[in-house]
Order: C-alpha cells, then structure tokens, then sequence
C-alpha cells in the first residue's frame, strides 16, 4: 500500500504532475491511458471511434482492476471513477489523490478534446461530463488538491504536504 493514484478530469495535471511527483519521491510512474494504447495497439481515441465506448470501458476496468503495483505514481483516466473494482483496487494499493480544477479552466487546458480519448455519450457535452464526474472524484478521494495554478510543481507541493 504505498502507491498515490492521480484522479481527475482530463487536463488537470495527473500525468504531467505523476511523473514529476514519481520523480520527487523516487516510485515509478505508471499512465494508465498509454498502458490501454500499449495493449491495444492503437491511440485511445482511435479505440473509441473503431470499437465504441463500451469496448474501452471494459478494457479500462479490466486493467485498472487488475493492476498490481508497488512503489508507483498511477495516473489514471478521467473515467476511471466509473468503475468500482477499479476504484477498490487502486484503493488497496495506496492513496488516491483527486486533483481538482474549475470546470472553466478545464475548458481553457483542453484544447484537444476530439482526439484526447475522452468518453463522450452521444448528445453529451463536457459541462455534462464535469458535472456527473465531480461528486465521484470526491466519493473515492482520500485527498482533495487544488490543482488551480499553471505550475505543476505548486500541485507537488500541495500534494506533499497533503501527505505529510
């Protein structure tokens, strides 16, 4: 039990900020949205426009239920939320950190919401997808940062005191 899990909408910093924050406390770093392209063999978008959102929901939970790690920085998906083995997994592995921003800096952050891989149902807008995303991040939680800078490095330090 001694990984941080990284939650959060997307462009909020967990990749940027995992690797970083990996780097700090000398742990791995594992991105869980390159180890489903790894996998599949294809960009994650590219999974969703062949094989649909319910194949690359399944496919996500199967790893992110199955993930045994020691030692690591985990950034997850934004969607990882939805899953709850998922959630109890990377529960028993170690802390989950939810990096939290406004919705309207999100907006500014995402620029390339049609290639990035995000799960968006049919008539569903990124409002839609905050707003139902928001009370699960802080569900399954265990630290709430404020992610609201420009620099990764403050989001550390917040992380880290956090855990200290």
């Amino acid at each position: 039990m001694n990984c941080i899990t990284l939650i959060g909408m997307p462009a909020c910093g967990k990749s940027t900020v995992g690797v970083i924050l990996a780097k700090t406390l000398g742990k791995n770093f594992v991105d869980v949205d390159l180890v489903i392209q790894e996998q599949e063999g294809k960009l994650l978008q590219e999974i969703i426009d062949e094989k649909g959102t319910a194949y690359f929901k399944k496919v996500e939970e199967k790893i992110l239920a199955g993930l045994q790690l020691e030692n690591c920085v985990i950034a997850t998906g934004g969607s990882a939320i939805y899953y709850d083995a998922a959630m109890s997994n990377l529960s028993k592995l170690g802390i989950i950190v939810y990096i939290k921003l406004p919705f309207e800096t999100i907006v500014d952050r995402l620029n390339n919401i049609k290639t990035r891989g995000i799960i968006l149902e049919k008539g569903q807008t990124l409002k839609d997808l905050y707003d139902e995303r928001i009370p699960l991040y802080e569900k399954y939680a265990d630290v709430i940062i404020d992610g609201e800078t420009k620099n990764p490095e403050e989001v550390i330090t917040r992380i880290m005191a956090k855990l200290n």
